[in-house]
């Protein structure tokens, strides 16, 4: 079932919500989802994002993170929520209490995640986001592109 994430016109300008291409100790996407714990806490994350937050939506980029790292959303988000730790300490509880991927398992999930959406079965899906917002296939050609074009950073 397709469910939109679109809960803004375009663009959808979220303040405190980092790019999804921002590195957390070497990581990309982390921060993204420590970002969106955060704003949905305080009440300041659309109520559209509800459903790709966390692993309830598999296939969705918190999901591929929580999956890639092993560790229980409920946990991290509880973690993040004490307010007590930088992203960096955040990041090194995750690898204790989940999994510390290697370099290469680092560098493999950067490269995946930043070329989403270009030559993949991610494609189509890309193609339907710059639709919703009324822009034609090629605009950008990666999700993390998309991203960045829909909350006014492109």
């Amino acid at each position: 079932m397709h469910v939109s994430l679109m809960a803004n016109p375009y663009p959808t300008l979220i303040p405190g919500l980092r790019s999804p291409s921002d590195m957390v100790s070497g990581l990309v996407y982390f921060g993204r989802m420590l970002d969106k714990i955060r704003l949905h806490a305080s009440g300041q994350l659309p109520e559209g994002w509800q459903a790709g937050r966390g692993p309830s939506m598999q296939g969705s980029f918190d999901w591929r993170c929580i999956q890639f790292l092993k560790v229980d959303y409920s946990a991290l988000e509880a973690e993040t929520l004490k307010g007590s730790k930088t992203d960096e300490d955040l990041l090194e509880w995750v690898y204790e209490n989940g999994h510390r991927p290697s370099e290469l398992e680092i560098e493999t999930w950067n490269a995946f995640m930043i070329k989403r959406g270009w030559r993949d079965t991610g494609t189509q899906r890309l193609h339907e986001r710059l639709a919703e917002i009324g822009l034609p296939p090629g605009t950008v050609e990666t999700m993390f592109e998309f991203i960045d074009l829909d909350e006014g950073r492109r």
